[in-house]
């Protein structure tokens, strides 16, 4: 969620064979990425949609301002009349991989807009925690389609683990209206009511289906997160995954979730660098809380680190 503008896929994609890039340009399409296991990179490719250059195509639905200037008014009117009307605005966005890597453009089919280098991280992440014995379960607050809960999923499933949960919280209906000074701040970042990031837990699931990783072992906790994450089932952690963009979200995970983190499990925030009221919840975090475990930079927006020491739960002594 990098700039002021936002897109939306029609669900009928208006394409022409004419428009896809020639044959001879598909080999440039390639990725620094990548591990020892080929099921797995090819995973990562799939869910981030980096094998289609195709997936740059986005549909243009409106702007995004703090205080949408009466050009910008003007032009969503429009925008909406299109789109009432099935006329669609699309454009040509050419496919650049590093931008792919870093989760620097919204892919307009696939399954995440993480990117490849945070991929990368969550597989380093989870695969440390089961070579050394970490214990706990996976979890990502705010998953869109639900790519990266799909990979942590599968890479159990790979090793053969059949006693952990991979935990997948969402509201299912998008992003919250912002509801604090802190967020109200950050009016430009407001993408409540985007239907673009508005993805019902039934097609979530469907997409887990679609990959042959469904089953018990992949839990929803549905609504938001001040409401389910206090009180959800949850006793351990070995990966906390937070994607919630704002100040609020982020604090909603952090204060019910971080304390069931085991030590030598890991914390993922993905936005640290994109949205200041993500960064500023998690510092304030570790402020509060003593937590000086270094931050390491995954891809300039996305940081993770390394619980070295508990902390106790919330209620307890």
């Amino acid at each position: 969620m990098r700039d002021n503008y936002t897109f939306r896929v029609s669900d009928t994609y208006p394409m022409r064979a004419s428009t896809y890039p020639m044959e001879s340009e598909l080999s440039t399409f390639t990725t620094s990425t990548g591990s020892n296991d080929p099921y797995l990179d090819l995973l990562k490719k799939s869910l981030t949609a980096a094998l289609y250059p195709e997936s740059s195509w986005q549909v243009v639905t409106g702007v995004r301002t703090g205080k949408p200037s009466i050009g910008a008014r003007m032009r969503q009117w429009i925008l909406n009349r299109l789109r009432m009307r099935g006329l669609l605005l699309v454009r040509w966005k050419p496919f650049e991989i590093e931008s792919r890597n870093r989760g620097e453009d919204w892919p307009c089919f696939g399954y995440s807009m993480v990117g490849l280098a945070r991929m990368d991280n969550i597989q380093m992440c989870v695969e440390t925690v089961l070579h050394e014995g970490v214990p706990g379960d996976l979890i990502e607050t705010g998953v869109w389609r639900g790519g990266s809960t799909i990979l942590m999923k599968a890479i159990l499933s790979r090793n053969a683990i059949q006693d952990r949960t991979v935990w997948v919280a969402d509201s299912f209906a998008g992003l919250p209206s912002p509801t604090n000074v802190i967020d109200r701040e950050q009016a430009s970042y407001d993408l409540a009511g985007m239907s673009y990031l508005a993805v019902s837990q039934q097609e979530v699931s469907e997409n887990f289906a679609r990959f042959g990783l469904l089953d018990d072992r992949v839990r929803f906790l549905k609504g938001w997160f001040s409401d389910t994450l206090p009180t959800a089932p949850i006793d351990t952690l070995s990966v906390l995954r937070l994607d919630g963009d704002m100040y609020e979200s982020t604090m909603d995970a952090l204060k019910p979730l971080y304390p069931k983190v085991s030590v030598g499990g890991f914390v993922i925030v993905d936005d640290y660098h994109s949205w200041p009221g993500c960064k500023r919840a998690i510092d304030e975090y570790r402020e509060t809380q003593r937590i000086t475990d270094p931050l390491v930079p995954i891809d300039g927006h996305a940081v993770w680190w390394r619980v070295t020491r508990s902390l106790p739960t919330p209620g307890t002594k």
